[in-house]
């Protein structure tokens, strides 16, 4: 079909953000989206324990978690299980490409957000992103 919607890679997020606002806005952003958002979470512990029990296929992650956890930490054990980190943060963590797909730097808008999702996406599937959001620095190349 000349006009079919491509088949997304990433259908299931866990959103991993200390700030409430912050992570209430991208869970609605990306529900609004239509992706599902299997939790959000704002501590590491809690982000390793949904990484265990639950089908992902992305996590958003910021780098500074409540109660003193990091973001890497837990995109340590999502590259473990083989399972993409998108690194949503104010500065991006040195060595992040150890861990994750991208980073996209804070503050970025509802489209940002959506285009850096679709970008690590297509980038999954082995193509080109469309469009690079200004915010989002990608470690991959397809």
């Amino acid at each position: 079909m000349l006009f079919s919607r491509f088949t997304r890679s990433i259908k299931t997020i866990l959103i991993v953000e200390d700030e409430p606002l912050v992570a209430f806005d991208n869970e609605l952003r990306v529900v609004d989206a239509g992706y599902r958002v299997v939790a959000t979470v704002d501590t590491q512990d809690e982000a390793i324990a949904v990484l265990e029990r639950e089908e992902i296929d992305l996590v958003l992650a910021d780098v500074n978690l409540s109660r003193g956890g990091s973001g890497i930490e837990v995109a340590r054990v999502a590259s473990e299980r083989d399972i993409p980190v998108l690194f949503a943060t104010g500065t991006c963590p040195g060595g992040a490409q150890q861990y994750a797909i991208g980073c996209l730097n804070k503050p970025y808008s509802a489209a940002e957000l959506v285009g850096a999702i679709d970008a690590v996406d297509r980038l999954i599937r082995g193509k080109k992103p469309r469009t690079m959001p200004r915010h989002l620095s990608l470690f991959a190349a397809p």
